[in-house]
């Protein structure tokens, strides 16, 4: 995913100094797309780090089922009696 993201700044940032603006029109056009990719790049962390959460919690969620069935059969097997 990185390589994308350099791939896309390169590219952004070959075609606006090779654009036919003064400087100071440049140099602003460059801080806006800066903004622009830092902003998406925020956007797709935010993304993954909630994504990263709901597993998380999903995780905890079937971790505690799981002990509390090998709570119940544990209380199962303690309460039956074999006879033999």
């Amino acid at each position: 995913m990185n390589k994308v993201l350099i791939g896309f700044a390169a590219g952004l940032l070959v075609g606006v100094l090779f654009a036919p603006d003064n400087g100071s029109a440049t140099r602003s056009r460059i801080a806006r797309r800066g903004r622009e990719l830092k902003d998406k790049f925020d956007d797709l962390v935010d993304s993954l780090s909630s994504k990263f959460d709901d597993l998380r919690e999903e995780g905890e969620t079937f971790a505690d089922k799981a002990k509390e069935k090998a709570r119940s059969y544990s209380a199962e097997a303690g309460n039956s009696s074999w006879a033999g």
